[in-house]
């Protein structure tokens, strides 16, 4: 990047773009998660002529540079918590599973074009890396459903910043679209994260996720006498009654398609809906022995 006569480059140090007469100058910057310094070189006419432009100028380009890497530092703490709260978890839900949404909803928030958008980029990813820690740490502990508002407040997220993370958390349910509690008008960072949960549950992921979940839970594989489930209610769709692995493919997977958000998460729905119809296609062949 040309700054007036400089050229800057991130490696915390700005370079007279041609040689001439100049003077090392010392900035340090200091906060609670990072610490900065930087060495400047100016020219003799920069410091006499317009000291204050080049000054507030450089400020900003490492005030941005600071927001950065504090931003990388939080969501590494964000993947801690991922870790310790997923450990022990099977592959159908792991922490695995959340690096591959986290991946998706970054990607297609490009897409959408919200790249842009340094604020949406954070909340997306905080949300994707976030969005299972709820849910499984419920299930082992009531108490600690607050881990992950308490996470935000102790980073320091903005009111309105948290309050969208966590309602992309608690709307992403499928069994919520099932009872009409679905988010009807829902803000560009939840359909792509949203999207990306749903992306991760089909295509040749989605069929290794189905058939980990069935067999940790002891389900049997597959048993013509047994019908999949329609037009479920939310209610029947969380009831624990005897279902097969083979059974999910109808009762959820196959419906993801049509209950995504983006045209992003659309396309890409496309590819992997079709491969899941290939795959139970040969897998009835395959068991009824005609194949």
């Amino acid at each position: 990047m040309r700054l007036y006569g400089y050229t800057t480059q991130l490696t915390h140090r700005i370079y007279p773009v041609r040689p001439g007469p100049h003077r090392e100058r010392h900035f340090e910057w200091k906060s609670n998660q990072v610490s900065l310094s930087v060495f400047v070189s100016s020219f003799s006419f920069w410091r006499k002529k317009r000291p204050s432009l080049f000054e507030y100028t450089f400020g900003r380009l490492v005030g941005k540079e600071i927001d950065r890497m504090a931003s990388r530092d939080m969501v590494k703490r964000a993947e801690q918590l991922v870790e310790g709260a997923m450990k022990g978890n099977d592959a159908s839900h792991d922490a695995s599973h959340v690096w591959r949404v986290r991946d998706l909803a970054l990607s297609l928030a490009r897409e959408e074009g919200l790249s842009s958008n340094p604020d949406s980029m954070e909340i997306v990813e905080l949300a994707a890396l976030l969005h299972d820690i709820v849910a499984t740490l419920a299930c082992r502990d009531p108490s600690e459903e607050k881990l992950v508002e308490n996470f935000l407040e102790e980073e320091g997220i903005d009111d309105g910043k948290k309050t969208k993370i966590l309602s992309i958390i608690k709307g992403m349910g499928f069994k919520d679209e099932l009872a009409g509690l679905g988010n009807h008008e829902f803000s560009p960072e939840f359909g792509v994260v949203q999207d990306a949960d749903r992306l991760d549950a089909i295509g040749a992921i989605g069929i290794a996720r189905c058939f980990t979940f069935g067999g940790n839970r002891n389900r049997v594989l597959h048993d013509p006498a047994i019908q999949p489930r329609s037009d479920l209610s939310k209610e029947q769709y969380m009831k624990k009654e005897e279902q097969t692995t083979v059974n999910h493919f109808h009762e959820k997977l196959l419906k993801l398609k049509d209950l995504m958000k983006t045209k992003a998460g659309q396309r890409r729905a496309e590819k992997r809906h079709k491969f899941m119809e290939e795959f139970l296609k040969e897998f009835y062949e395959e068991w009824d022995g005609r194949a």
